[in-house]
């Protein structure tokens, strides 16, 4: 399907979205945000119990939002976690199961090109890592004519606006390939540039202001996108995913002198998040000014779990009380800090325990725009979770399901059957009573093994007949 075909579909199903509809017209219409951080783990935020990494505006919106205690990103690392938010469905339907594998297929209806439909206005910033952003030079990871068959920049996926990456930048000056000892910077010469650069547009390469904070960087491109939509009145949707704090991770100096007294490394891994803490606030700080901040929807959470196996050199992240790490489909490469603040429907203060996915969030956002979710793109592998938000439920009918390299995982609200070897071999947790997967029940409970076992399957073979183009 060419990207004109694309766009006709766009509209030709969004019509049958709407149904009885008048076009535009929503029972609600807030602003919405989408801010992602990159390998930030569950416990590397002061709204989890933090109390050395200092995150102010997280901790302020958790105070007038609410906290997903068990949120998930669809994937273990960042690629198919962010396709997931845009389109509802996990990316082992159409081919993103890794970093740097696959690309958002132009079939694939994106939320940014639903929402335009309503009348939004639609910007993404910072890192993409859905595609290449460019067949002419290259770029990135895969970026130039090599890649040219994954060119599927986010201009070419619903989004007015762009400021993006193809993939990973240092967090501070995000153009210049640091020290070795920020980690990952591969064959690269330290002070030459890292050989990523941000995009705009196609052919657009961005050159200026691109110095000191990456978090910065970006937000300085998101507040006047926001200013334009708030002077016109127009709805925005607004992804903000932060490189933060992904290797190569570097910390300005008046960042790293708030931790004074800790090892380098902490310094530098503690330092960038409250870098972009502190843009996030200022984020919100625009959104008061504006008079928008009511009725906006902010959604924050992280790609994945933190960067491991453990601790060491920048790879400072803590995935809290839970087992495993970036990678691993364990809690702690799955379950990411999360919360939402949207003061005209959410009270603050809360926290819930209801088991929620980044593919959730599609489906959710559907609801709340009250577009019918089940006409037009199947399958979904996401629930509107909003009604339970709204009743207080801490439990959900529709399991959850993952597929990591060669770990397949679903989970329940209770019980989690987890596989290390394609399903050869299974073990069953409580995440009720064990949620550091400590004890393996599941020859107690041969009966709720088979049961999700025999769901994983099904699910799997879905996902099969979709690779296979059936959904399209």
């Amino acid at each position: 399907m060419n990207n004109k075909r694309k766009i006709s579909f766009v509209f030709l199903v969004s019509f049958c979205f709407l149904g009885t509809m008048g076009f535009g017209q929503t029972p609600d219409s807030p602003n919405i945000i989408l801010i992602m951080a990159d390998d930030l783990g569950w416990g590397d935020v002061g709204f989890n119990g933090n109390e050395m990494i200092q995150t102010p505006a997280l901790d302020a919106m958790a105070q007038n939002g609410l906290v997903l205690r068990r949120f998930y990103a669809a994937s273990a690392v960042c690629s198919p976690t962010r396709a997931s938010v845009l389109t509802g469905r996990h990316p082992e339907r159409y081919g993103i199961t890794h970093a740097n594998t696959g690309h958002m297929k132009k079939e694939e209806l994106t939320l940014a090109e639903l929402v335009k439909v309503q009348g939004y206005t639609t910007g993404h910033f910072g890192k993409w890592h859905l595609g290449t952003l460019t067949v002419t030079e290259k770029d990135a990871n895969r970026g130039g004519p090599r890649g040219a068959a994954h060119y599927a920049p986010p201009w070419e996926n619903g989004f007015d606006v762009s400021f993006s990456t193809e993939s990973k930048v240092p967090t501070w000056d995000p153009m210049v390939t640091p020290g070795p000892t920020a980690g990952d910077i591969g064959k690269r010469v330290p002070g030459e540039h890292f050989g990523t650069y941000y995009w705009s547009g196609e052919n657009q390469k961005v050159t200026d202001n691109l110095s000191g904070d990456d978090s910065r960087v970006i937000m300085d491109r998101v507040i006047p996108f926001i200013h334009r939509a708030a002077e016109t009145g127009q709805p925005f949707l607004s992804v903000i995913w932060f490189h933060t704090p992904h290797l190569p991770v570097v910390a300005g100096p008046e960042y790293r002198n708030l931790y004074a007294g800790l090892s380098e490394d902490q310094q530098h891994y503690y330092g960038s998040i409250t870098a972009m803490d502190e843009q996030i606030g200022r984020l919100r700080s625009v959104l008061r000014e504006k008079g928008i901040a009511e009725n906006t929807l902010i959604l924050f959470c992280s790609d994945n779990g933190p960067e491991g196996p453990e601790p060491v050199n920048r790879t400072q992240g803590s995935a809290g009380p839970f087992r495993g790490r970036k990678r691993s489909l364990y809690e702690g490469g799955i379950r990411v800090p999360a919360l939402i603040e949207w003061p005209a429907k959410i009270d603050g203060g809360q926290k819930t325990n209801l088991p929620i996915s980044t593919s959730d969030i599609f489906p959710t956002l559907l609801g709340i725009l009250g577009i019918d979710k089940q006409k037009g793109v199947k399958p979904l592998d996401g629930a509107d979770v909003f009604p339970l938000i709204q009743e207080n439920e801490q439990t959900r009918a529709s399991t959850i399901a993952f597929r990591f390299q060669n770990q397949q995982v679903i989970m329940d609200n209770q019980f989690k059957l987890y596989s290390a070897d394609n399903g050869e071999n299974f073990a069953l947790f409580d995440l009720i009573h064990d949620p550091g997967e400590t004890t393996d029940i599941a020859a107690a409970h041969p009966q709720k093994v088979a049961a999700l076992s025999g769901e994983l399957e099904n699910w799997l073979l879905s996902c099969e007949k979709s690779n296979r183009g059936a959904d399209y």
